[in-house]
């Protein structure tokens, strides 16, 4: 049984539902077949992956995608083969899943995010981009099926389409499951140092996971982001791969070696700019902002190309931020500033100017520590987005 593949098990559960077998009894199952799979990877490349490991917390969440994805084919199963009130049951259940499934968005996007680009800088560029494709037609897959489960409404014609769509959805999540823990995780398990890991942990963190953790892995070391390491892969690391990623790492790599950090850049906390690049960046925004301090002196300002809110010149500069008001504004302007200062986070504002509609927001800009910066005031004009909803709703693209 720890030989069996998720893909035989789904055709086996699949046989099961056909010949009359309960849902309820292949449904006890699944934990079964979770745990066998996880003894089958044990006892294969992974070893020694320390709980609370970014790989450990990544594994832990395909069991929990795997048992999604099983349980989806089961009820999609029972579906085909079911009429009448066992037909309606199964699809209910079969929509529960699906809502569950939604979340594998999370998942995947820390495997896109996080673990691509530590690949990609060695110059292993194909399996990235394959398995984000595969990864990106099941997300699409599911949206597409649970907008189509809404529609069903007791039409059992669609209700078999939907079942058939789920099914397929099932076999997908087990595949991906599969080459994830088989291909993907045993590789970089191999490739990636320690520092890797501490920065993949560290932001994986502020994504969240699927499961709960308990456990909180320590790294030995600082966080290294793809940019710092230096893009190899020896061949007693590449001798340890799996095979589909071993043949690839032998031959003769690409590595990214571009230096993204460039002499007189501004290190910010995300990244790195010149000035040249920031005041380009600031104009080319469809939005103008201007920031007054702590202290309610105006410090900075931007202009855009795109579109003109309220006249501002740098004579503004060091100017007490009420004055920058007509005196009929300079007590609302007084009272927000004062409930920013309190806690609160903005206050939002509609204002025309001719037939152009503004939308206004004062932000509260706080430190990592939470104390008060400054006011930031955030000028847009809306007049095509109010004007034209219908036309801006055509234009909508679901990413």
């Amino acid at each position: 049984m720890k030989q069996v593949s998720p893909f035989e098990i789904a055709l086996i559960e699949q046989q099961l539902v056909r010949e009359g077998l309960e849902v309820s009894e292949i449904l006890k199952l699944c934990d079964l077949h979770v745990q066998l799979f996880r003894e089958y990877l044990a006892s294969r490349e992974l070893r020694g992956v320390p709980e609370g490991h970014p790989l450990d917390l990544l594994l832990k969440e395909n069991e929990l995608i795997l048992k999604w994805g099983e349980v989806l084919g089961v009820y999609a199963s029972s579906v085909l083969s079911g009429e009448g009130e066992g037909l309606k049951d199964a699809f209910q259940q079969l929509v529960r899943v699906l809502e569950n499934l939604r979340n594998v968005r999370l998942h995947y996007r820390k495997v896109q995010m996080l673990i691509f680009p530590y690949l990609e800088r060695r110059g292993i560029v194909a399996v990235p981009r394959v398995l984000w494709g595969r990864e990106d037609q099941v997300i699409q897959k599911i949206r597409e099926v649970r907008t189509l489960a809404e529609k069903a409404q007791g039409d059992e014609k669609l209700i078999k389409e939907i079942a058939s769509k789920a099914l397929e959805i099932s076999r997908e999540i087990s595949e991906l499951v599969f080459r994830e823990n088989k291909v993907l995780f045993p590789a970089v398990w191999v490739l990636f140092t320690e520092g890797e890991w501490a920065a993949i942990g560290e932001i994986g963190r502020d994504i969240g996971y699927l499961v709960p953790v308990s456990v909180e892995w320590k790294p030995g070391a600082k966080p290294l982001m793809p940019y710092e390491i230096t893009p190899e892969v020896t061949k007693e690391q590449a001798e340890a791969l799996p095979p589909e990623f071993r043949e690839l790492a032998l031959k003769k790599l690409e590595a990214d070696t571009y230096e993204v950090r460039k002499g007189g850049d501004i290190e910010f906390s995300t990244g790195f700019l010149s000035k040249k690049e920031v005041e380009a960046i600031f104009e080319s925004l469809p939005l103008e902002l201007t920031y007054a301090d702590e202290n309610d002196r105006v410090r900075f300002f931007t202009k855009s190309k795109f579109s003109k809110g309220f006249v501002r010149t740098k004579t503004i500069i060091g100017r007490r931020l009420l004055y920058c008001h007509p005196p009929r504004l300079e007590g609302m302007v007084k009272v927000n500033v004062e409930r920013l200062k309190k806690g609160e986070e903005f206050r939002e504002y509609w204002t025309k100017q001719g037939d152009r509609i503004i939308r206004v927001l004062v932000v509260a800009v706080r430190g990592e520590g939470g104390e008060y910066l400054g006011t930031l005031e955030v000028v847009e004009d809306l007049t095509e987005v109010i004007k034209n909803p219908e036309e801006v709703m055509r234009k909508v693209m679901v990413l």
